[in-house]
């Protein structure tokens, strides 16, 4: 069985894109393929695989799978090319407004388009859940985690916590090219205090319309970009002080630039583009000769 997919990046948080519509996969081998495309070497190469297939709660329903196998609840670059994939390949029926099913919950999309093509999407990606408990943190279930200190590898430093879907772990700091992204990246991913482990993220205050962010993501390591991670920074800042809500923040990453937006509904947009890299058939290892 050969599999057809489409090679989509989002400020090159890039994945390998398989139309569940069109090509069925089986359940239990789902893991080990993202493993297996995601290799540079023997793959095609890829932050992971993501799943577009049919719903009973939305237009569409959107699956992630890490570079390591694991499944994500929530992916924001993913979110938004789930969208220009789904409005330019006709799974919507046209429709500019979409409804996208994830493990964390639905949530809705806008595509901007341009003659025929979707280049931008706008996601509400709903209400940042800080509770302690829900992110999920140990420690006093109902608190929130702002600037609470935290220690690691004999350094204290001073930590946020957002879920916005996945678990994310924000740590300020003064300067965006000393992030400790490849030293404290991994240890804080799996330290113990976050059951799910967690997604690190370091961020540098511009003004209060701007930040800088670099992040480790769980299950990939480091990465260009992560829509969830630079919500949650932005809902970081608010939360400390630094930026205002109900406004736009530009976030710089190192793929590009997201605007996101916590606004007076405790809703969180994110806008940014999507591109498609290129179209393929693959061949799984088990069926190579």
């Amino acid at each position: 069985m050969t599999i057809k997919f489409t090679k989509i990046h989002g400020l090159g948080n890039n994945y390998i894109y398989v139309n569940e519509f069109d090509v069925p996969l089986v359940e239990e081998e789902l893991s080990s393929l993202a493993i297996e495309v995601a290799d540079q070497y023997e793959g095609i190469g890829s932050d992971g695989l993501i799943l577009i297939g049919p719903s009973m709660k939305a237009d569409v329903r959107m699956r992630i799978f890490n570079n390591d196998g694991s499944e994500a609840k929530n992916c924001g670059n993913g979110l938004r090319c789930v969208a220009r994939y789904a409005y330019e390949r006709g799974l919507v029926n046209e429709k500019k407004n979409m409804t996208i099913e994830t493990k964390s919950g639905v949530v809705t999309a806008e595509v901007h388009v341009q003659e025929e093509s979707a280049p931008e999407v706008t996601v509400n990606m709903g209400r940042p859940v800080l509770n302690r408990e829900c992110i999920p943190m140990k420690g006093n279930p109902s608190s929130q985690v702002v600037a609470e200190p935290f220690h690691v590898e004999g350094e204290e430093l001073s930590l946020t916590a957002v879920s916005m879907g996945n678990p994310h772990a924000v740590f300020f700091l003064p300067n965006i090219d000393e992030a400790p992204l490849i030293t404290l990246g991994p240890r804080i991913e799996k330290d113990a205090r976050f059951p799910d482990w967690v997604n690190v993220e370091f961020v540098e205050v511009v003004s209060p319309g701007e930040i800088h962010f670099r992040v480790w993501e769980r299950g990939s390591g480091v990465t260009q970009a992560c829509g969830t991670g630079a919500c949650a920074a932005a809902v970081a800042s608010i939360l400390n002080g630094h930026s205002k809500k109900n406004e736009n923040i530009v976030v710089h990453l190192a793929g590009g630039d997201l605007t996101i937006r916590w606004d007076e509904n405790d809703e969180v947009w994110m806008r940014g583009p999507a591109e498609v890299i290129c179209d393929g058939v693959y061949y799984p290892k088990k069926k190579r000769v």
